[in-house]
């Protein structure tokens, strides 16, 4: 029987309320920053361009990430979904690895790849935090022990499959915190089903506090039964949502009972 997604149990928080506890905090687009206690994630906070239609990242939040400014002092690593404009900037990338020597570096291999192509040779630093997942439709998942953290990452084809966007490597990471809270970022994922037949046992494994997945899949008969029925999810939030969906009355009627982020600063605690 499929099991109902809890989707309301996150809420609202101003950042004066933020404890210890797990929380997430929406930076715009698909960027957000994760923590629990003292240990933080970023997922694709610094990209150059919103195409007309997404948020863009604030100046004031982007200068607080490069300088390492509170809440965004301690960040451990920063994972990155894919190597489009909307998500990532290599030029921004590299000049935060190189003022924040404390950050390590997770994305598709297509995103390390184009930073270490401005890289010098003054920059072994900014290449030894760096790894990539050289990762294709069809490769079994993989698992990274760093620190606190522990890394699973899934190859799940970006939206558009099969005939659009094909050449493009997008990652799901799943991150466990502490051995505790577990988060999952998925990118510009396909929201169709096959992609999650193959590797049952590693999407029900773990049981996840919090999913982000695209909002559209929301809208489709797979994109629900994925995230009630191949994941073990209990809250989930959508992220991708067009600028203009921070007027409710601009959104598809099938999203209006779904929790997205629109607005940048905006929290959750789970």
């Amino acid at each position: 029987m499929r099991k109902k997604l809890l989707i309301a149990s996150v809420v609202f928080l101003s950042p004066a309320a933020w404890s210890q506890d797990a929380a997430v905090e929406y930076l715009a687009n698909e960027g957000v920053m994760v923590w629990q206690g003292d240990t933080k994630i970023l997922f694709d906070p610094l990209y150059d361009n919103g195409f007309g239609t997404y948020l863009m990242v604030s100046d004031r939040v982007r200068n607080a990430i490069f300088a390492g400014e509170p809440p965004y002092d301690g960040v451990q690593a920063v994972f990155v979904s894919h190597h489009h404009g909307d998500h990532f900037s290599a030029t921004d990338m590299l000049r935060l690895l190189r003022e924040r020597q404390d950050i390590h570096f997770y994305a598709p291999s297509q995103a390390v790849v184009a930073v270490r192509e401005l890289a010098t040779a003054d920059d072994q630093s900014v290449l030894d935090r760096m790894t990539g997942l050289d990762m294709e439709y069809g490769d079994s998942p993989v698992r990274i022990t760093a620190g606190s953290l522990q890394i699973d990452a899934a190859f799940v084809p970006h939206s558009g499959w099969p005939t659009a966007r094909t050449d493009v490597q997008n990652i799901v990471f799943r991150i466990t915190l502490d051995n505790g809270t577990t988060v999952m970022h998925m990118g510009d994922a396909d929201a169709r089903t096959v992609h999650f037949e193959a590797d049952e046992v590693f999407w029900e494994e773990t049981t996840i506090d919090l999913a982000m997945p695209p909002y559209w899949f929301f809208l489709s008969e797979d994109g629900i039964e994925i995230m009630e029925d191949r994941l073990d999810v209990i809250n989930a939030v959508g992220i991708h949502a067009p600028a203009d969906f921070t007027d409710p009355s601009n959104r598809p009627e099938e999203l209006l009972s779904y929790d997205i982020f629109t607005s940048p600063g905006e929290g959750r605690r789970f």
